[in-house]
């Protein structure tokens, strides 16, 4: 049974939630959306690496956040409620140079007022690279919040 909001949110929606934000800066791009889960990929190339070459970790952890963060939008009322961040950490496992990362995300507690995500980023040869788990807070809307542009208040 799926876990969304709306009865299948279409990917060129989703993948409009990152315009003029740091995921669509670094080139994040939602690639699947299944039942209960939640899949994007990252290239790791000059804006996504830190100085040594490797992906920088931060980098993973934006992966995961935006993935954890948007699962749980497709999971609310957006005309009612808005989520927020609340916690994050992150395992970085190995080094990545090149290619890209895919992320995957799972609800792990979808609750009145918190989701918990688990997200596994993985490289090019399906190797495991970061594992992170991700809080969310479900905020309820004020009239302040619902004046935020209309495509970030539904799907």
């Amino acid at each position: 049974m799926a876990i969304w909001f709306t009865t299948s949110p279409a990917l060129e929606k989703i993948q409009a939630l990152t315009k003029d934000t740091l995921a669509e800066h670094i080139g994040i791009e939602f690639t699947e959306i299944g039942e209960n889960y939640l899949k994007a990929r990252m290239p790791v190339d000059q804006r996504t690496r830190q100085p040594y070459g490797q992906l920088h970790g931060g980098a993973s952890v934006v992966l995961a956040e935006t993935l954890g963060s948007v699962g749980s939008a497709l999971v609310i009322d957006l005309s009612q409620f808005y989520c927020v961040g609340l916690e994050i950490n992150a395992n970085h496992i190995r080094g990545v140079k090149e290619g890209f990362v895919y992320g995957i995300a799972t609800s792990l507690h979808l609750g009145g007022s918190t989701h918990v995500w688990d997200i596994k980023i993985y490289n090019d040869q399906e190797k495991l690279v970061c594992v992170s788990r991700l809080t969310v807070a479900i905020l309820k809307q004020t009239a302040k919040e619902q004046d935020r542009p209309a495509a970030r208040r539904s799907l």
